[in-house]
């Protein structure tokens, strides 16, 4: 009996849903068994720390209103002419001044282990029994709790005063983001201090392992600070410290108490306001808390299959799609958690969606490779067909990329089609200076995500209606950074690019840019190219905060800046084919050229 060839429809039906079932199976389990890895190695934990810290960083900063700060800073230094340490003496007086202004109690970030002067030590010690409200520090602890500090626990309890622990863990990258409830075997610094100010116990099973997280109140300076030289001499406010908890110490950089901090970016934190920090995050208790961590897993699961199954019932582009939408959903729900107390756990769920949508785009194209291969023994048709669906899986990734783009373009209801103009004129610039059509179209595509940053941005400095103040250019310039570590960490050459024209499309050729400053050939080419580009968009379009410039005048302003914000090879070759791109991009052409300066690049 003659065989035949099963039916077309038969062929399109079963074999090609079954194998790309299969891989997309597949993608799950691939990409399921790297997020468990994550998860369970802590291999991306300086990520996760990074984003504790980016949220950290998003928040207002909250003047704490029951602790206050007494420093032993530079102008202290100055005001008393005296070499550290100073003598016990002063420090008694500081007790009493503290005491007498009302402290509720006094935490004092200063050791006192060994003897000095008997003269000096029992100044201080009587300071302390007068007040009987001070918490001392002490890094010295025996195996059983005790401490040497003012001649040992039983003089303290005699004087109604008592110990804590100063020590604070960091974690590798030596930030202080946790404190100990105890350490061996006597409570820290902050725990003491907050049952002496509240009259109650703090459990330490209210504490984790690695410690609490500590709720910094926002940067370096936001705790209230009163130089310690001033506070003896009187000069301070009456409501100054009463009723607070008042934390002495030593905050002048010259006595090496500093440290990075979540809050801080590039300016450390002295130990002193660190533990005024933790002493606020005792008091209220503890209101900083990791998610369960069943939470966290049940994150990577979802994670994980989320982009398959998703283009399991859509075409590839709209699957990713969602899929994206759906990492930014997590991320700001990270964000609005955090402001709740609760720390989500957000690096390796969001690597593991990246891994997600990596398998699918794979699987999508194994599957399909092998459906063509299938179909080509029945139906010139069916291998057109599975052509097609090979050329969409290719410019799957860079159609995402553009979305992002555009997604960041719609929070700026001005900016209209800048994305996609910045683009092409980069793009075509690139041709023009000899670079290969391949890089041109990568970094055409890089720099569609040039301003990805301001996504972290806030919407009352990103649309502002006039000229930003100094706090807000700060914030906008911060767009640079955001976008880079949005980008950073990929494979991807395409990604690598937009993180390199994110970062450095605000360099000028003269060193005097944001973020880093550099200059001259130091700034990668994509980033000398993208900044021309993005700024002739912006002199030829219309903003809220200026009208639109004329080809000739834009042209004129870009060239004037040769050599001190722009790269004068590129502007010479730029002028020669604006003109052209000028009309391509459909710019409409001003009734008047204006003779603004060039517009703040936002």
């Amino acid at each position: 009996m003659a065989r035949h060839a099963p039916p077309e429809d038969v062929v399109t039906r079963a074999g090609a849903e079954s194998r790309r079932s299969f891989a997309l199976v597949l993608a799950v389990l691939v990409t399921l068994g790297a997020g468990l890895a994550l998860h369970f190695s802590g291999a991306a934990g300086r990520l996760e720390q990074d984003a504790v810290d980016a949220r950290f960083q998003l928040r207002a900063p909250v003047t704490p209103p029951e602790v206050a700060l007494v420093a032993i800073d530079d102008v202290t230094f100055d005001d008393l002419e005296l070499q550290w340490p100073f003598p016990r003496s002063l420090h008694g007086r500081m007790v009493d001044a503290l005491t007498a202004a009302g402290a509720k109690t006094i935490v004092y970030d200063i050791q006192f282990t060994e003897q000095t002067e008997a003269e000096e030590d029992l100044a201080l010690y009587d300071a302390l029994d007068r007040s009987r409200r001070v918490v001392l520090a002490t890094t010295e602890v025996d195996e059983e709790g005790r401490t040497n500090v003012m001649g040992g626990d039983r003089n303290l309890a005699a004087a109604g005063a008592r110990a804590g622990a100063a020590h604070m863990p960091t974690d590798p990258h030596d930030v202080i983001r946790r404190f100990p409830h105890s350490v061996g075997g006597l409570e820290s610094l902050a725990v003491a201090g907050a049952e002496r100010a509240s009259g109650r116990e703090i459990a330490a099973s209210a504490f984790p392992a690695e410690g609490a997280w500590i709720d910094y109140a926002g940067p370096p300076g936001t705790v209230p600070t009163h130089s310690f030289s001033r506070v003896l001499d009187g000069a301070f406010p009456d409501d100054a410290f009463r009723g607070k908890i008042v934390v002495v110490g030593a905050t002048s950089p010259s006595l090496q108490d500093i440290h990075p901090t979540p809050v801080a970016g590039n300016d450390p934190m002295s130990g002193p306001e660190v533990q005024a920090n933790a002493v606020a995050t005792a008091l209220h208790g503890l209101p900083l808390r990791s998610a369960p961590g069943w939470g966290g897993l049940l994150a990577v699961l979802v994670a994980s299959a989320l982009a398959p199954l998703l283009a399991w019932r859509l075409r590839l582009v709209p699957a990713l799609t969602f899929a994206v939408l759906a990492g930014a959903a997590y991320a700001l729900a990270s964000v609005l958690a955090f402001d709740r107390g609760t720390v989500l756990v957000v690096a390796v769920p969001l690597l593991t969606l990246a891994t997600g949508m990596a398998a699918t785009i794979v699987a999508q194209y194994l599957g399909e490779t092998r459906a063509r291969r299938f179909y080509a023994r029945y139906s010139r048709v069916l291998e057109d067909q599975v052509a097609a669906r090979t050329e969409e899986l290719r410019t799957a990734q860079r159609e995402i990329l553009e979305r992002l783009g555009q997604a960041v373009e719609l929070r700026e209801v001005e900016t209209g089609r800048h994305v996609e103009r910045v683009s092409r004129l980069a793009e075509a610039l690139a041709l023009e200076v000899g670079i290969p059509t391949r890089d041109a179209e990568i970094l055409r595509l890089g720099a569609a995500l040039h301003d990805i940053g301001k996504i972290g941005i806030p919407d009352s400095v990103l649309l502002k209606d006039g000229a930003l103040d100094d706090d807000e250019w700060a914030l906008m310039r911060a767009h640079t950074t955001i976008g880079a570590r949005i980008l950073s960490g990929s494979a991807s050459p395409l990604v690598r690019m937009a993180e390199t024209i994110a970062l450095t499309h605000h360099e000028w050729w003269d060193g005097s840019g944001y973020p880093e400053g550099v200059a001259g050939q130091a700034i990668p080419v994509a980033g000398r190219i993208t900044a021309i580009a993005d700024v002739f968009d912006a002199l030829v379009s219309s903003r809220s905060y200026k009208t639109a410039w004329s080809l000739t005048s834009a042209v004129d302003e870009i060239r004037q800046h040769a050599g001190t914000h722009f790269d004068p090879a590129l502007v010479e070759a730029f002028s020669r084919i604006v003109p052209r791109l000028y009309e391509e991009l459909g710019y409409d052409a001003p009734a008047a050229a204006p003779v603004e300066a060039v517009p703040p690049a936002r």
